[in-house]
């Protein structure tokens, strides 16, 4: 296959690039020989237009006619695209379809034309705005309080806020800052009232993000444009499309980029709960993968330490916690603070109900919302999901049984605004009352708090995984697999480490005990989060902790918010880190935990990696994650990469070392650029799935399968393993000769199979072919 080729099919492996103002489209230039020597097809960049001033992740797009300057403008993007093809490299570009940046107003020329002029712009059918409810006004919520209204300057023929600048439409000009303000297409109004009072559809609930109406064909091809024709052009070779949940169309939006890019392969930042599919309708490959994330983590996590967890755990929250209770709390506390301005909205949209008062009916939305199992319906899709929150409703609120029965017809008419609206609005209550909150209050074991997870599901068995494995097989086999992404709430080797908590909960019980009583935190349960993630990225900065532990409190929102900083509370959690690196005991007691436990955290880490690496999908390795990465929440996923170290060390494994399981990380380096490779050099040896049995005593500690003529064998539950040794576990290999691509160690299997002690004796993963 020609490097042409090559980009035009679908990848074989991709790698995931932030780039960023320190990170530029020339940095990632440099790094295409390295990306080809590791053995993926396509690179894949973070969004790479123009975006607000000292963005650090590009989803806050200003401008869709331009690369961003800052990362290197269209000239370092044709310079990144003439790198990559010189490898033989494709591209994939993440776009933001959904929403648009506009913290300064002056940055985005549409919006500030649509506040310039407002529904006379030409821009104004752009964006998704309620302008009856402003009296024809935007309403944005900058201002410190309604008095600041006194602040406003007129100055160069704008309107200012201390560093805010907002435009003036015609003939407005004369009279006080005030005067001139109050005839403007935009009102300035209290930063408080935009939990209420906002008439704006935004990306969650993040005020500088505007919604966008991508369901408007002329808005679809002016957002499109440029990046359509940089894949006419064979610069861009396939696409990542950003939170589909919240467009108004996903399927109608997914049916014109397909027709509009030739079909290129492209896949959904969608977000599955257990159980969930892709509408078999969506001309898509599949998702990012986190569903693929859950799979791997899950087959890693040993169900026999849930009892003691969650003993512990209810010990620290002076009782059992009811998970499922917890998240319709949380997403309560969302539809009724942060996007309160959408079910508003909601309310507006449905208008009167028979027999129904406007109080009534938002508490019954806010109740649908809250109860929502999944992230959004597709209808006529998914309209299973709406009948089980209504029901659910009726059951447990005999109250509002006249609300929902009334709501139920409205809100299940596929393509009514009213129906598109709740579907667009259950999203951001799921993102933002579990990711965003119920995540970060509920402690028990942070390994499963993770996106696209289900921290109520301990663990799953081997043959749950291979279930699942055959099942995207045969749905979505081109699905993008992942264990890290730039929205992880810790990176895949922080969890590989945090998974042996299950394997010693007594060991770990103890030493949790021992440091809440030496330092005390009254939030127990947060307490307890932050030790684990501290052990979890054993050893860090005293500055990342820190960071970590403050965002940690802010998002769960008990003790502490963004909103309303408790520095009393903070003052004491800031302290209970600086003891993990002052307090003699206590730092030596992490020190020891760390060190009896990292083996089997990175035998998890070396499993889990060739496990995702193999299994049917597109793997992506997230940027620098090829050797040990122990990161925590964004920004700290975000941190620049040591690209010459990871050179150094590809090319002495190229030479023919094979390290040892050490903190170097030398042996995952390892098992990423064997797998890949080959991937990419012998794609039909991954053409199926077919588990491969074990027996023997140690049988459970082990998870094989066969994807067409490549094995892939990985060790799970490592603690439990050491203390037995694999004695005569064996796998039932097809009889003949097969070698360990990742090591070169030759076995022969007979009508036994082999020892997998054997097989395992220096890596505690092994990748099988035919000799």
């Amino acid at each position: 296959m020609t490097g042409e080729e090559r980009r035009r099919a679908r990848p074989t492996a991709t790698y995931r690039l932030q780039v960023t103002a320190d990170f530029t489209l020339d940095d990632a230039a440099a790094v295409a020989g390295y990306l080809a020597d590791l053995g993926v097809s396509h690179a894949y960049s973070s969004p790479l237009l123009r975006a607000a001033a000292g963005s650090t992740h590009g989803y806050d797009t200003v401008d869709h006619a331009h690369v961003d300057e800052s990362r290197g403008g269209q000239a370092g993007f044709d310079r990144f695209v003439a790198a990559l093809h010189e490898q033989g490299l494709g591209l994939v570009l993440d776009l933001v379809p959904n929403h648009m940046g506009v913290a300064d107003p002056a940055e985005a020329p549409w919006w500030w034309d649509v506040l310039q002029h407002g529904r006379g712009s030409a821009h104004a059918a752009a964006f998704d705005v309620d302008w009856d409810f402003g009296g024809g006004r935007i309403r944005i919520p900058v201002l410190g309080s309604a008095d600041d209204v006194e602040k406003l300057e007129v100055v160069d023929g704008e309107l200012r806020y201390y560093d805010n600048r907002f435009p003036l439409a015609p003939g407005t000009e004369e009279g006080t800052p005030q005067e001139v303000h109050d005839r403007q297409h935009y009102e300035l109004v209290d930063w408080r009232r935009a939990d209420s009072d906002l008439n704006y559809r935004r990306f969650f609930a993040i005020n500088t993000l505007a919604g966008l109406r991508v369901e408007d064909p002329a808005v679809f091809d002016a957002t499109h444009e440029l990046v359509l024709r940089m894949v006419a052009d064979g610069a861009v070779d396939a696409l990542r499309i950003d939170h589909p949940d919240g467009l108004a169309d996903p399927r109608g939006y997914l049916d014109r980029l397909a027709d509009a890019s030739g079909g290129r392969w492209t896949v959904v930042e969608k977000i599955l709960e257990p159980g969930e599919d892709l509408p078999e309708s969506w001309r898509t490959a599949g998702t990012t993968g986190y569903d693929a994330l859950a799979e791997v983590d899950g087959v890693l996590v040993d169900p026999a330490g849930e009892d003691a967890l969650t003993a512990l755990d209810t010990e620290l929250s002076g009782g059992p916690v009811d998970y499922a209770r917890l998240v319709h709390d949380c997403k309560r506390e969302v539809t009724d603070g942060s996007l309160g301005s959408e079910v508003a909205r909601l309310v507006r949209v449905i208008g009167e109900l028979p027999g129904v008062d406007a109080a009534t009916q938002e508490e019954a939305l806010a109740e649908l919302l809250a109860t929502f199992s999944v992230y959004r319906t597709y209808l006529p899709d998914g309209r299973e999901h709406l009948d089980a929150a209504v029901a659910d409703v009726r059951d447990r609120r005999p109250d509002l049984v006249a609300a929902v029965d009334a709501l139920h017809p409205v809100l299940a008419r596929a393509g009514t605004e009213a129906a598109t609206r709740f579907e667009q609005t259950s999203g951001p209550v799921m993102a933002k009352g579990v990711e965003d909150s119920a995540y970060y209050r509920w402690a028990r074991f942070v390994v499963l708090n993770e996106v696209g997870g289900d921290p109520s599901r301990f663990g799953t068995t081997v043959e749950e995984f291979h279930e699942a494995q055959a099942r995207r097989l045969e749905r979505r086999p081109a699905s993008m697999t992942t264990l890290t992404t730039h929205d992880t709430k810790r990176s895949e080797d922080t969890r590989a480490c945090l998974a042996v908590l299950a394997e010693v909960p007594g060991e770990w019980a103890e030493l949790v005990r021992r440091l809440l009583h030496r330092h005390p935190l009254p939030d127990r349960p947060l307490a307890h989060l932050v030790w684990q993630n501290l052990v979890g990225a054993w050893p860090l900065s005293r500055e990342r902790a820190h960071a970590y532990a403050e965002k940690a409190a802010r998002e769960a929102g008990l003790s502490t918010t963004w909103t309303d900083v408790d520095d009393e509370f903070e003052s004491r959690l800031h302290a209970v880190v600086d003891a993990a690196y002052d307090d003699p005991a206590t730092s030596a007691e992490i020190e020891a935990f760390v060190a009896r436990t990292a083996p089997a955290g990175r035998s998890n880490g070396l499993a889990q990696k060739l496990l995702q690496l193999t299994m049917p999908g597109v793997p992506d390795v997230y940027q620098g994650t090829e050797l040990w990465d122990h990161s925590l929440v964004d920004p700290d996923n975000r941190r620049p990469v040591d690209y010459d170290a990871r050179r150094a060390l590809l090319a002495r494994l190229d030479e023919g070392w094979v390290p040892g399981v050490d903190e170097t990380g030398a042996a995952k380096l390892l098992v990423v650029s064997r797998a890949l490779r080959l991937r990419r050099d012998s794609p039909e040896l991954f053409t199926g799935y077919s588990p491969v049995a074990a027996t023997g005593s140690a049988a459970r500690n082990v998870v094989a399968f066969d994807r067409g003529g490549a094995v892939t064998v990985a060790t799970r539950l490592p603690v439990a393993l050491a203390a037995t040794g694999w004695g005569d576990t064996a796998l039932a290999l097809p009889t003949g000769a097969w070698r360990d691509v990742l090591t070169g160690g030759r076995v022969v299997a007979d009508a036994a199979g082999v020892l997998v002690g054997d097989l395992l004796a220096r890596l505690p993963v092994a990748l099988l072919v035919r000799d």
